[in-house]
């Protein structure tokens, strides 16, 4: 038997904030993939416009399953979706978002179940608010730096999210970046489907809040690496600002990876680094 997917999306007064249009290509997209073994759970944060009306339609007709009530915010709402959900895999996508590949989920899938992943990842299309898009390419090996690829990209192991304490709330704009390095750094199998299938939108409140966003990264950073190696408020600073890691926990991140890969672990580190450098110079005059 093909094993079950759930995918999960949190919405919160999509109707007043002109989402409707993009949720419904979402839907209509997911309920035309190959794949036929799937759930959509929508959670929704107590929405005051007609967004539930909207919901209950969409769940009659039988396209997902929602549930309205308060939440604290995404990650609360995708942890409450975790607990509801019965696939084998799970994604995490929003609802101004879209799998613009219909065989996606099937080949996804076949991947995981043939390598015995424990998350997969894969290139996708984001759209800039300024207007235009452009091919975001995993950056695997820079993942203990920066962001390696967008969480709509990715499907996780339920007993993977299950057995690593699924996101932390308290990481209100990056959870999913703390996620991605708490599975790395315990070596979780990570598998790379090479298919552009996703469509993902920018997200806002962090391109608005650069600073909020810096803040919850050094807050990360500290949170995993500070059993690795001493670090204090000028340290996190430049890991966050230029991507510069001291040199003893750069070597233990290494490990990390297989033995073969680690040069290009380093060769990747350092094009990271001078890249964020030359940024932040530029930035500065």
């Amino acid at each position: 038997m093909e094993p079950f997917v759930s995918i999960i999306t949190t919405t919160h007064n999509i109707v007043e904030k002109g989402q409707a249009d993009d949720f419904n290509l979402l839907v209509t997209l997911l309920d035309m993939q190959t794949y036929s073994n799937i759930e959509h759970i929508v959670i929704d944060n107590a929405s005051t416009d007609d967004t539930v009306v909207l919901l209950k339609d969409y769940k009659n007709k039988g396209y997902i399953q929602f549930y309205s009530e308060k939440d604290t915010g995404k990650f609360n709402g995708y942890n409450k979706g975790i607990l509801r959900a019965k696939g084998k895999y799970i994604s995490f996508i929003s609802c101004d978002d879209f799998y613009h590949d219909i065989t996606a989920i099937q080949d996804m899938v076949n991947l995981m179940e043939a390598e015995n992943g424990d998350f997969s990842f894969s290139p996708s299309y984001c759209r800039h608010p300024e207007g235009f898009v452009f091919l975001f390419v995993p950056a695997m090996y820079n993942a203990f730096q920066v962001m390696p690829c967008p969480r709509q990209c990715m499907f996780f192991k339920k007993s993977v999210l299950e057995k690593e304490g699924y996101f932390d709330e308290k990481f209100k704009l990056m959870s999913d970046y703390d996620l991605i390095i708490r599975l790395m750094l315990k070596k979780y199998k990570a598998v790379f489907l090479n298919q552009n299938y996703t469509t993902y939108k920018l997200g806002e409140k962090l391109n608005a809040n650069p600073q909020t966003g810096d803040n919850e990264a050094k807050a990360i950073f500290y949170k995993n690496y500070r059993t690795l190696y001493p670090l204090n408020e000028d340290i996190l600073d430049r890991m966050v600002k230029i991507s510069e890691f001291p040199g003893e926990l750069l070597e233990k991140l290494a490990t990390r990876f297989d033995a073969e890969d680690r040069d290009l672990f380093f060769e990747r580190y350092q094009q990271m680094h001078e890249l964020r450098l030359n940024a932040f110079k530029e930035q500065s005059q």
